[in-house]
């Protein structure tokens, strides 16, 4: 009995997120097309010219655009960004400073202690935790 392995394969739209590059900005035969897990591995390990220029100069998708920023997607919104950007629209933004940009940007400094405060609160709440279960009892 011989088992049949199918090839996983996804959506255009699916591979250009998983690539981090904007679909509208990728080669026609790759978003009229479907990816199979082996080709996106491919791509991964060995990108095309086509996949190193956009991954360098855009445009770039929201997400990645947020993470060049250090921003978060919601703050990109709040700042009226909503199309992509290139690396050279990143960069001059990074450079302009705009109000929206440094406050986003201290908004994301918060979030960061706050997630680090509440990791180690628990950490300590899991020690005492563990603590109370090895203590003899009477």
């Amino acid at each position: 009995m011989t088992s049949h392995q199918t090839t996983q394969t996804m959506k255009p739209a699916t591979a250009a997120k998983k690539l981090g590059v904007y679909l509208p900005a990728t080669p026609a035969e790759f978003q009229e097309g479907v990816v199979s897990r082996g080709e996106l591995n491919a791509l991964q390990a060995d990108p095309p010219e086509w996949l190193r220029e956009l991954r360098r100069t855009g445009p770039h998708p929201r997400p990645v655009v947020a993470a060049k920023l250090g921003v978060s997607i919601a703050g990109l919104a709040r700042g009226g960004v909503t199309e992509p950007l290139t690396t050279e629209q990143i960069e001059a933004l990074k450079q302009e400073q705009p109000g929206w940009l440094r406050q986003e940007r201290a908004v994301q400094a918060d979030v960061r202690k706050e997630a680090v405060r509440i990791k180690e609160k628990r950490a300590e709440q899991a020690e005492r935790d563990a603590a109370r279960e090895d203590a003899p009892r009477a």
